[in-house]
């Protein structure tokens, strides 16, 4: 490839990055990190974890990259990678928090409180942060589908794509997605409807 890496497609650089080109790797990452980043930070609703499972999407993504599929949109396989590594996470959170729960009583004093005064909270900060811990609360495949769709504003075939599913699961997703997220809100006292 005689063009700049930046002006390269994905699948030239990706063919470069196979043959061990480390400036090959570092533009694929300049050019995905913030979109999988935020991703993962919506999926998550923790910006330390994202952090964390972002380089590890990187990385898994990186030592698979010969599977993949350059007739592809290399941000759908990426996503895909990161859903996984989203999923990964869920699943050993309720684990830990499984275990946290049967943890001796003794032991609360050495947990961390998280919790942000309220004074320190703007209004609009308040009611987003109250969004988004509903989002998360969000049955996994309902919150896939709403990240997918609303905040990261793929299609609907894109999304199916990244999830594996019909155009038409993503329609009911969403909805199911939209509908459970307005009831966690107003069973919080929320006056907003989605």
């Amino acid at each position: 490839m005689s063009l700049p890496l930046a002006e390269g497609s994905d699948a030239e650089v990706v063919a470069l990055a196979l043959i061990g080109r480390q400036d090959a790797y570092r533009e694929l990452l300049a050019r995905y990190r913030e979109p999988i980043y935020r991703f993962i930070r919506a999926s998550t609703g923790d910006a330390q974890e994202a952090l964390d499972l972002t380089q590890d999407t990187f990385i898994a993504a990186f030592s698979a990259l010969d599977g993949y599929d350059r007739s592809r949109p290399l941000l759908t396989w990426l996503r895909r990678i990161a859903l996984n590594k989203c999923r990964d996470w869920g699943r050993r959170r309720r684990l830990r928090t499984m275990l946290w729960r049967t943890a001796p009583i003794d032991a609360a004093h050495d947990m961390p409180d998280d919790a942000i005064a309220p004074d320190v909270q703007t209004a609009d900060r308040a009611e987003l942060a109250r969004v988004n811990a509903a989002i998360v609360r969000l049955p996994a495949r309902l919150r896939e589908t709403l990240i997918l769709r609303t905040v990261e504003g793929l299609g609907q075939a894109e999304t199916a794509d990244v999830l594996g599913i019909s155009e038409k699961a993503v329609e009911t997703r969403l909805y199911r997605a939209r509908s459970k997220l307005s009831e966690l809100l107003a069973n919080e006292g929320g006056r907003k409807k989605l």
